[in-house]
């Protein structure tokens, strides 16, 4: 479960042979993750990356899933591969490799929340970090029904709710990934937010 960063503070140097050490590091399918990761780049400079290689179990058997997530100068490149066991259509195990490139003047909000564990000691390093990012691609909607001050009152206010937008998000924690995923996972929110403050 390695996860990596390029380092955060805005330069011109293109990081994309470190991106591909860190895809290699994860010995997740390499070549088929780099080569869906690097068609979705497209030749651009690879100005800040983050490798976040996460196992999950499914009742007997361990399922693994790599999310890789790259700024260039012009886009936030995102890329999930999962792998699958063999099916009616594909019979032997597979992968799938799904990207999403966008625009960075599309990108509408950067949310990260940082999670510090005894806040009272002073600071400290996250121990937990979610990355949120939305650009209007999906939306959730939660709705209630809705009501009136009057405790005596019948009629029907019709719903109320909030509508947020949800396109991304990615969730580490010191005790699962380690120190360096969620300081890496920060260190990639802050290069994103710096290059969509002005889009």
């Amino acid at each position: 479960m390695r996860s990596k960063t390029a380092d955060h503070t805005p330069d011109d140097k293109d990081h994309a042979r470190e991106l591909r050490g860190a895809i290699d590091r994860t010995g997740y399918y390499p070549e088929v993750v780099a080569d869906g990761v690097f068609a979705a780049v497209a030749g651009e400079d690879v100005a800040s990356y983050y490798v976040h290689h996460e196992p999950t179990f499914e009742r007997d058997e361990v399922r693994r899933h790599l999310t890789v997530v790259v700024l260039t100068p012009t886009r936030l490149v995102l890329a999930h591969t999962d792998e699958h066991p063999g099916d009616d259509l594909l019979p032997e195990p597979y992968t799938s490799t799904s990207t999403e490139a966008i625009a960075l003047s599309s990108v509408r909000s950067v949310v990260v929340t940082r999670m510090v564990a005894n806040p009272t000691s002073g600071p400290a390093p996250a121990a937990e970090a979610v990355l949120t990012i939305g650009w209007g691609g999906v939306g959730r909607i939660d709705l209630e029904p809705a009501d009136c001050a009057d405790p005596d009152c019948d009629a029907d206010h019709g719903y109320t709710g909030v509508l947020a937008g949800d396109d991304f998000s990615l969730r580490v924690s010191a005790a699962a990934d380690g120190n360096d995923a969620v300081a890496g996972l920060l260190g990639f929110a802050e290069a994103l937010s710096a290059r969509t403050r002005g889009a």
